[in-house]
Formats: C-alpha cells, structure tokens, sequence
C-alpha cells in the first residue's frame, strides 16, 4: 500500500526532529498550507506554521492567501456520482463529466443518508494542497465511480460561510480534510491514507470492503499473510461467537491501522502451533518473535494486545522505508519514549542493539518506548537534543516527568541508567540557549534557563512569544511586537519577550502546537493564551486590560 506519512499529529519539537529525519520538504510542520500571494480577503486566511490553522486564520492583521484566477461560473452537475445520489441543481466550479460530488448545507444530510459509504472532501478554494489534491481525487472518483458497488467521493467548500455548520460539526480545523462517512453518516472516521489517486483508489477499496477477511485455504493465508507487514488473525471454532462480534468490532475500530482476518481453521495459517483450540488471535509479523497469541477477547484487552503487539520492541531509524511508518508511530505517541543514538558503524552496536532490545521487553508494560537511531553524518538528532557529536553515543528519555540524559554511555549502562529513571533518582535535563548577557533590546529574551526569572517569578506582566526561526509568521509577527514593546516601554510592569522554540525547552505549563504562539503572564499570576488579531493596537489592548489579572478571572480580548 502506499503511505502518506505526515507530522501533522506530532506535537512540539518532535515534529521538526521527525520532519527532518525524514527529509520532508514541506515548509510546514503542522498545516497543510502553503501561502503564496498577498490579498485583502480576511476569510481566506491560513497560518501556516502551526496546527490548527483554519481555527487561527482571522488572526493575521495582513492576511496571506493563494489565489489562482477567477472563478468560473456554476453549473449544473452530471456526474455518476450526482446520479448516484438522487441530487441535482447548481454547483460550483464542476465540470459536467466531475466523479466528485458537490456537497453543500442544502443537500449533505441528504445525500449522505443515502449511502452506507461516502467519502468527504472538506477544502478551501484558495488552499495550494487543496488544488493539488483536486485532479487526484477526481480521477479516483472516475476510477472509484466504477466499483461494484460504487465508491461515492465528494467535496464540500469549507470556506463558505453556508458550510460553518458542518465544518464545525465535522472539526475541520485544517485544509484539506477529509472524512470517510459510514452507515449513513453514523460513523465518522478520518481518511489518513494516500493523496495520489492510486493510493487514494486502494485505500479506499479496503476501507469500503470489510474490516477483516476470511481465510478458507491455505492459498488464501499465503495471499492475505505475507512476511513484510503486520496481519491480526482472529480463529474462531464457529463465526457469531461473543469472541467473533467482540473481534470484529476491534477490526472495525482498528482497520486504518493494520489488516485483519479471521478463520475457522488453524491448520491453514503459516506459522504457529496448529494444535491450539480456538478462539485465539494470532499477530504474524514481520520483526521481534514473528508471531504471538492472545485468548483474551475483552474488547479493551485485545486492542491493548494488538497496539502493543503490533509496534517493534525497538524502532530502528535507518534507511529501510518500511520502517518508516513505525517512526512515525513512536513520535506521535504521547508516552515515555527511550531513544539511543550512537555510530551504526561502532564496533559495539549488536551490544547496543542486545541492550537496547533487553530493555523494551522489560519495559514494555510501563508503556516505555524505544527507539536506536544512526547518528553517521546526522547533524539533527544532536541539534534537537542539545548535545556534541563528541557526546555520541547517548541515550536520552522524553517523558511527562521531564526530560533526562546520558552522553557517552556504555552497552552495560543502559539498563542501570533506566532503572535509576524509574527509581526516580534521575535529575532532569532542560535544553537552553545561553542566558544572554546584554538584553537591552525592546523585545527581550527569553531561554529555558532564564524563564522563571523572566517570567514567572518577576512581579511582571509578560506577553511571550513561542517562535521558530524559519517561520515566516513569526518573522512578520516580530514587527508588530516590536511596535507593541516600543509603545509601552515606560510601563515598567510590563515586559515583551521572545523564546526560540526550537533551541529551547518548552514548560508543561504552556501548550505550543504551532508557531508563532503567544502567552500573557499576569503580575497576579494569570496563564493566558493570546489569541486575538495580530495588531499592535489589539495587543495593547489585551495586555492593558489583563494587567495585575488573577487566576480564574474573565479573560478581556
């Protein structure tokens, strides 16, 4: 199958590790957006550089947009799709041959209810992702129109103010989104494959047919169990056991995450004891023990089972593509994650891997994460984690606690070392800039060592800027708190200030999902988020009313 690998569910700093080790060339971590020309329309507004752009988008005093030509007029609709659905009438921007059915406020319920299975394209008409979806997704509808039965694709324009309802009832918080409806509408579930027409044309033929397949001969477990990926086989003495409905409705949950099938006959399955007594479910895959059992049909057991069972005890960062999915995993998963990164050319590195390997197995139930990456030639792993080439290898922890780490380490210090963090005698460790010596500018600086002086613990009122340096926002953003901080330089109880995100740690205490990302502290000890327009004249406006505010007090935007 082909993947569709994006960091757009990767929180925080992860994201831009991860991006990179991947060599993503998007200009973006978290949004889909890419802005190209300049206009004055405040509706068609997306910031860029962080997630949940269409949320944020009114927020930019000089709004960006793509914009690619005119509008052509509308008119009526003649695809299969339209004669599908029983609908007509005038739509926008299709061609009389569109696959793709236009869907709007007036006639989504309806059409929708009409089909057990619809897939929905939420976009913006001035979205560069968006257009360069479009051909691609038409041409599946073509392809997918033809099905037995036919797979229905269609699009709703979510920038249209007659479409709010339904882009906020189906969250659309970033362009494009889309949704793979079930059941009339019943089940609502996000399409995280392909964007190319192929992919788009595969995934959805396996999201259309059922959550898990029969096996009835060994030449169906040789087609459907292959030795390069991952198969939930659930094997069942008689279908429509408590067992059977208890395993369907996990494939049924599960299914954009790993193929399934179910069998009435263990003999026929490649690998495993053959003698076992059903119902069990057995994982064939295709590193650590190749295959394992289960007999626990609890809903909530089996699907711990299968996520735990699924992912390596150990993901390895190397070159191998089909990896690549495993990465990606580990990163979006917001446990504690292990991470060694050291020379794969080091003469110790099956003592590392043994180790490393040791450790996953016995951490495992402690929901520790493990990843061994090469650091030959890598400048990144050392610039995210703040340490020198020198320093290599090392071992670093990310958890809830805080962040810990051991430079130069040894294969035999390893399992110590994680037995101290969970001891609990591990001291933190914080990744900071240099607290600057001179800082007279009007913007001031903030690092992660200079934070509480700065911030917390100054009897100040402080608006803070969380920035990327390669963000383009944060860059335009930078003018308008200039103008902020020289407009109330006498007010010796207020203080602007700015924190690199990247080079710097980030405090629980703050959520930043995207940049730039801005936070008042009030004198009195009031945590705000700022999420108003980006003029100078607003902020002030914010900053003036919250001064001195304590916690819990209504919040003046």
């Amino acid at each position: 199958m082909t993947m569709d690998f994006s960091v757009s569910r990767i929180p925080g700093n992860r994201a831009q590790l991860c991006q990179e080790l991947l060599g993503s060339s998007r200009p973006s971590l978290h949004s889909p957006f890419t802005l190209r020309q300049p206009t004055r329309s405040p509706a068609a507004v997306a910031h860029h550089c962080g997630s949940g752009a269409g949320a944020r988008a009114h927020r930019l005093a000089v709004p960006l947009v793509c914009t690619h030509g005119q509008r052509r007029r509308r008119q009526p609709l003649r695809s299969p799709a339209a004669l599908l659905s029983g609908s007509g009438g005038a739509f926008d921007d299709e061609a009389e041959d569109a696959a793709v059915l236009t869907l709007d406020a007036s006639n989504f319920s309806e059409v929708v209810a009409a089909h057990q299975f619809i897939v929905v394209d939420f976009y913006a008409p001035w979205c560069g992702p968006c257009k360069r979806l479009a051909p691609e997704y038409e041409k599946a509808a073509s392809i997918l129109s033809k099905h037995n039965p036919p797979i229905i694709l269609a699009k709703v324009d979510a920038d249209n103010k007659k479409n709010k309802d339904l882009s906020s009832k189906y969250d659309v918080r970033k362009f494009p989104t889309i949704k793979i409806l079930r059941n009339q509408g019943q089940n609502v579930q996000d399409y995280d494959g392909p964007r190319d027409a192929d992919g788009i044309v595969e995934y959805l033929k396996k999201q259309a047919g059922p959550a898990s397949v029969e096996i009835k001969s060994v030449e169906d477990a040789k087609n459907l169990i292959g030795d390069d990926r991952v198969v939930i086989v659930g094997v069942f003495p008689v279908f429509g056991s408590s067992e059977y409905k208890n395993f369907m409705a996990v494939a049924e949950k599960l299914r954009n995450d790993y193929d399934f099938c179910h069998t009435l006959d263990a003999n026929i399955l490649p690998r495993g004891d053959k003698t076992i007594k059903g119902p069990f479910v057995r994982i064939f895959k295709p590193f650590d023990e190749l295959f394992v059992d289960s007999q626990d049909f609890e809903t909530g057991a089996l699907n711990k089972f299968i996520n735990v069972s699924s992912f390596p005890t150990v993901v390895t960062f190397d070159p191998n593509p089909r990896n690549l999915k495993y990465l990606l995993k580990f990163f979006e998963n917001d446990g504690t994650k292990a991470i060694l990164y050291l020379n794969f050319g080091d003469d110790r590195i099956e003592a590392f891997k043994t180790q490393l390997y040791d450790a996953g197995k016995q951490y495992r139930e402690k929901n520790i994460s493990f990843l061994i990456g090469d650091a030959t030639d890598l400048h990144i792993p050392f610039k995210y984690f703040g340490v020198k080439e020198s320093e290599a290898p090392f071992i670093f922890i990310e958890a809830s606690t805080g962040k810990y780490i051991k430079t130069s380490v040894e294969p035999d210090q390893i399992l110590p070392w994680l037995q101290e963090y969970t001891d609990g005698t591990l001291l933190s460790y914080v990744k900071s800039d240099l607290i600057p010596e001179v800082n007279d500018q009007p913007v001031k600086v903030v690092v992660a060592n200079s934070l509480n002086d700065v911030v917390f613990n100054s009897g100040k009122n402080v608006l803070l800027e969380f920035y990327a340096p390669w963000c383009n926002y944060c860059q335009k953003l930078a003018l308008v708190l200039q103008e902020v901080a020289i407009s109330l330089q006498n007010d010796e109880d207020v203080i602007i200030a700015k924190m690199d995100a990247i080079s710097n740690d980030i405090p629980q205490d703050f959520k930043v999902e995207g940049y730039p990302t801005l936070y008042f502290y009030s004198s009195g000890g009031n945590l705000l988020p700022y999420e108003g327009m980006w003029i100078a004249e607003e902020i002030i406006y914010f900053i003036k009313k919250n001064k001195g505010s304590k916690p819990g007090e209504v919040v003046v935007m």
